[in-house]
């Protein structure tokens, strides 16, 4: 399904047509609510010559029994008006509310497979925003508005017929006051739309803001900057609260203008068919019906005039959605993929690969890149800070692709096999362990989703993290708050290590994997990791080489390129730099130990 993103000058309800793609699964509701809406719109219409006939027939002519007849007439309409209504607004509600899920599911399945380069460029806050306060306006646009609309739209018609029914002199007069009516709309109605696309972008910013303080609200604490916090919030709040003053004025001259055209002609129509009825030109019933009529063709113009508003503030809100929707993945998935074949020698293998993130297109990240790892080694990257470790890690699991050279996984090119079963054959242990804001069992099971109760509890002992899960408060059931903050950065590493144990994958990439972890536990879940590492391709990013002398291979990284590469006493005789970096962290342990003896 594609979506073209609206231009600037397309009209509103242009801007809102791809919206019936949406619509279109629930045809027949949509159809069966228009159908009621036609119905309550003619029974509505009935009612004004129900007035005349309560009017000539009944007080007019003086009779009591067709006074009766005339009322109860009027009654019964106006209970099949009131059934009418309440069906139009139930199915047009469910339909609103049915599409504004379905947009939101649509909006959210796109952002989940978006190439990672897109978050760099784009806020986490303006997506809430779009799938929580956009997605909001336009099920108010398709469960109310539209259907007020249309409602309005054939009252208004129909009123118009009516008139020239009633009365010919006084309808021309109505319709000469109409066009009035459109000059405050097309004035105010453009300005209605910026000012909408700005209010939501900066709700857009109050979101994010919010959202980075209440993530890191420890940081901000420990530097007492509540008050300052407090303050630049409280601008962000004012400036939306200022955007959305502005939108609101212009919708309020506009919606104020087409009543006081509109009831300004209807007074003048009184006043001109007033006197028609007094020199006998008209019947007293006719005249009600007219102003019935009119009454119904006012409030129909002020009403379309207050959803063309409201369609205003929605077209911008559809223009941020669809653009969205219509983004393009950097990295897709294969349409024929290759199969991967496990037996090979060779497991992993980088080919003058070069590479430079999208938001930094003048510096390589890396930089001809050639590197082999056989299957069931231990191979550890080390360099320092900004070396490309973690790049390489990312160009494995296709988060993102090389400009120059390929990337082989069993012998098969990685852009050439299931995006899907590359990465599950991968388990990851990042530096900063990320969790959910759910349980422990959602948490450890994230790893495996089938996986059964037992099964997690044995991941759990093995990455030693089954003793302090069970003295939380409801063991395996405890809530863990948003991103683990109930728990310790120890016991947060050792909850991914479970998930990754969980996994059971080919390949398990370890980035410091027991660098938040106390002596005693860094023992224990290194000995985990040893056991797990058995007959599997592991890849270690480290930033402790006394962690990694074990490794079968040490890959020395510095400004994206790989210097050199061997064994911890190879590399100690051969590189110069993993030399200086042995140095700089054996000889401040060593000093270290020496003090504390």
């Amino acid at each position: 399904m594609s979506y073209i993103p609206p231009k600037k000058q397309q009209k509103a309800i242009a801007s809102l047509l791809p919206i019936v793609t949406f619509i279109k699964p629930y045809k027949w509701v949509a159809l069966l609510a228009l159908l009621v809406l036609l119905i309550t719109a003619g029974l509505n219409l009935s009612i004004g010559q129900g007035v005349k006939f309560v009017i000539d027939s009944g007080f007019i002519a003086g009779s009591k029994e067709q006074l009766t007849q005339a009322i109860s007439g009027l009654v019964v309409l106006i209970s099949l008006v009131a059934v009418g209504t309440f069906c139009r607004f139930y199915l047009m509600s469910w339909l609103g509310e049915r599409v504004s899920a379905d947009i939101r599911k649509a909006v959210f399945n796109q952002i989940v497979h978006l190439h990672p380069s897109y978050f760099e460029e784009n806020r986490s806050g303006e997506m809430m925003s779009r799938l929580t306060t956009d997605t909001t306006l336009l099920q108010s646009i398709v469960g109310s508005s539209f259907s007020m609309a249309l409602r309005s739209a054939l009252v208004l018609l129909g009123g118009l017929i009516m008139l020239l029914v009633t009365n010919i002199k006084l309808t021309l007069l109505v319709v000469a006051c109409v066009p009035l009516t459109l000059v405050p709309i097309m004035i105010f109605g453009k300005r209605v739309r910026k000012l909408s696309e700005n209010n939501q972008s900066a709700i857009a910013d109050i979101s994010t803001y919010a959202g980075e303080i209440i993530q890191h609200i420890k940081v901000v604490q420990s530097y007492t900057h509540e008050e300052k916090e407090k303050h630049a919030f409280g601008g962000e709040v004012e400036k939306a609260f200022n955007v959305a003053r502005q939108s609101i004025k212009q919708r309020s001259f506009l919606i104020a203008a087409v009543i006081f055209l509109t009831f300004g002609a209807i007074s003048v129509m009184l006043w001109v068919g007033g006197m028609d009825v007094l020199e006998g030109r008209m019947t007293g019933g006719e005249l009600g019906a007219f102003i019935f009529y009119a009454i119904m063709v006012a409030m129909s113009v002020a009403t379309i005039a207050e959803v063309y508003g409201e369609l205003q503030r929605a077209a911008g809100a559809a223009s941020r959605l669809l653009e969205l929707l219509q983004i393009d993945s950097a990295i897709k998935d294969v349409t024929e993929p290759k199969p991967m074949h496990y037996g090979n020698e060779v497991s992993i293998a980088f080919k003058n690969v070069d590479f430079y993130y999208p938001s930094r297109p003048d510096t390589p990240a890396l930089k001809d890149i050639n590197l082999s790892i056989l299957k069931g080694k231990v191979v550890a990257l080390v360099g320092p800070s900004g070396a490309g470790k973690t790049t390489l890690f990312e160009l494995l699991q296709r988060f993102y692709d090389p400009q120059q050279g390929t990337i082989e996984f069993n012998n098969e090119v990685i852009t050439q096999v299931s995006l899907t079963e590359l990465r599950h054959s991968m388990g990851m242990v990042p530096q900063h362990p990320v969790l959910f804001s759910s349980d422990v069992w959602h948490n450890i099971r994230y790893g495996n989703p089938d996986a059964s109760d037992e099964q997690v509890i044995e991941a759990a002992k093995r990455a030693h993290a089954h003793d302090f899960i069970e003295q939380l408060p409801d063991g395996y059931g405890s809530f863990l708050g948003e991103q683990g903050v109930r728990l310790s950065g120890g016991q947060k590493q050792r909850i991914a290590i479970a998930r990754a144990i969980l996994k059971d994958p080919d390949v398990l990439l370890l980035d410091e994997a027991t660098s938040a972890l106390d002596a005693q536990s860094e023992f224990h879940v290194q000995a985990a990791l040893n056991e797990l590492m058995q007959n599997r391709t592991t890849l270690i990013i480290a930033h402790r080489l006394a962690t990694v002398t074990h490794a079968d291979v040490i890959v020395v990284m510095d400004k994206g390129q790989v210097v050199d590469m061997g064994t911890h006493q190879g590399l100690l005789e051969s590189s110069v730099l993993y030399q200086k970096l042995c140095e700089l962290q054996f000889d401040k342990a060593q000093s270290i130990e020496s003090v504390t003896t």
